[in-house]
């Protein structure tokens, strides 16, 4: 088994990553509030932590990893959503999960063991708060539940930030109510128009904080291995959940790990709608770009780095990866992947090293231990990846573009025919293909061939079967 080290951002150093348990590796990572599609900026992590969660999985199996990436499923974005479109709450989030799915989906991420909703997890938030005003660390006013940041000796640990900081970068809410501008909310109350339950306090809602330590205590326990999510989401939401958490479990350690991927760019300037650079996963998906060619612009960069989107990098990333499905085409996997490309992975997810090590096995033609390294880091096998398969095929017969989706389905029969060695199946189907004028080859990396002649009749081929 090979020694996995990570950067924790709580103690700002790599260090080996040992797990509380090896037979329950579990880590949990902060999921999209669902009211829109998914922008890159909210699939980044999501590639990220696919990444750790298949090393993990590879290193202790598949059995011994839970994986907890939740849905805030109540909020006011949503909220305004409703109010905006004049649909239900329900329907808005439900559709909304849906695409998310689909879409990360598509960029080859594996679903996690566990994706709850937090709307599912009421009845634990309203036990949290109890708690914590029980302890001394949270406090009633005006029907709200706010946690006491002075309670927790600790708070601002995990960011490094000074009060001053942390005030102007929570943009915290002017309120009477609060004893401490720093306290943040973990139950406010809802107007008749609002979702809301009953609580100790009166019909309500929870805060957003809340909500993960939640979920993360009932499907994870008071302390479980590795907390990851975005950079931005360091100050204030995970500074304020380790407090809540461990001030409400103060037998737990809540995340012994915590990892942060950095921001994402489009063409070197801040994703935003108002510099027309901004992009959802979706946009990107419908223009024809594959969701592995932005899975590899992703891991080309290391997760703790700022990655830039550029084009350049999208037209080299579909490059690259025409040359590895190219090569490990109908090519069985070996058994593991490579040391060298765990190895990268297994430091600190260096995604980008284990990337140079596959053009090398590239290079020197270890075509199965590519396959394995490609697999690993979540690319598809080049057998299941249809705009490789269709753009190779239409490549060779551009001059009958209208008869490429048979000529297609033929050439694949043809090489499925051949890789399960029934070669005279195989040969009788090239000579009827060489019957209708098609000039029927192997191409370099094993890409099957069917170029028109001048004798193409497809009259002659809508008749085969």
């Amino acid at each position: 088994m090979v020694q996995i080290s990570l950067y924790n951002t709580k103690s700002r150093k790599q260090e080996p990553f040992v797990p509380q348990d090896p037979r329950n590796v579990r880590m949990y990572v902060c999921g999209p509030t669902v009211y829109d599609r998914a922008h890159l900026g909210n699939a980044r992590p999501v590639v990220v932590f696919d990444v750790l969660f298949r090393l993990l999985r590879q290193e202790y199996g598949a059995e011994h990893v839970t994986y907890v990436r939740n849905f805030t499923d109540v909020d006011d974005k949503i909220n305004t959503r409703a109010a905006q479109t004049g649909r239900s709450i329900t329907e808005i989030t439900d559709e909304t999960i849906g695409w998310f799915l689909e879409d990360m989906g598509a960029l080859g991420a594996l679903e996690p063991t566990h994706a709850p909703r937090a709307t599912d997890y009421i009845g634990q938030m309203v036990t949290i708060c109890a708690e914590l005003i029980a302890r001394g660390h949270a406090y009633e006013a005006e029907g709200h539940v706010l946690f006491a940041v002075e309670s927790y000796a600790d708070y601002g640990a995990l960011s490094g930030r000074s009060v001053d900081d942390m005030i102007a970068g929570a943009r915290v809410e002017v309120a009477p109510y609060k004893r401490n501008p720093m306290d943040f909310v973990l139950w406010k109350p809802s107007s008749d128009d609002l979702p809301g339950w009953d609580s100790p306090w009166g019909r309500g809602r929870p805060g957003w904080h809340i909500e993960c330590s939640a979920m993360a205590q009932e499907l994870l326990g008071a302390t479980f291995d590795i907390h990851g999510g975005g950079n931005d989401l360091q100050f204030p939401h995970h500074e304020n959940e380790i407090a809540q958490s461990r001030c409400a479990h103060p037998e737990g350690d809540f995340a012994r790990v915590w990892m942060h991927n950095e921001m994402l760019q489009v063409e070197g300037r801040k994703m935003s709608k108002s510099l027309g650079n901004f992009f959802t996963v979706r946009d990107l998906l419908d223009q024809g770009v594959p969701g592995e060619v932005i899975r590899f612009v992703f891991l080309s960069t290391h997760y703790r780095k700022p990655m830039d989107w550029t084009a350049k990098k999208a037209t080299a990333a579909v490059q690259t990866l025409k040359g590895w499905y190219a090569a490990t085409d109908n090519v069985s996997p070996s058994e593991t992947a490579p040391d060298a490309v765990v190895n990268s992975l297994a430091k600190d997810l260096n995604t980008a090293g284990a990337i140079a090590e596959m053009h090398g096995l590239q290079r020197a033609g270890k075509v199965h231990e590519l396959k394995a390294a490609m697999l690993l880091l979540g690319f598809p096998a080049a057998e299941d990846v249809d705009w490789f398969r269709t753009k190779s095929i239409m490549a060779s017969i551009s001059d009958a573009p209208e008869h490429a989706n048979r000529i297609g389905e033929l050439l694949r029969v043809w090489q499925d025919l051949r890789s399960q060695k029934r070669f005279a199946e195989a040969d009788k189907l090239k000579g009827r293909l060489e019957s209708v004028g098609l000039k029927v080859s192997i191409q370099a990396g094993g890409i099957p061939s069917a170029e028109p002649t001048i004798d193409f009749d497809p009259a002659k081929l809508e008749a085969l079967s």
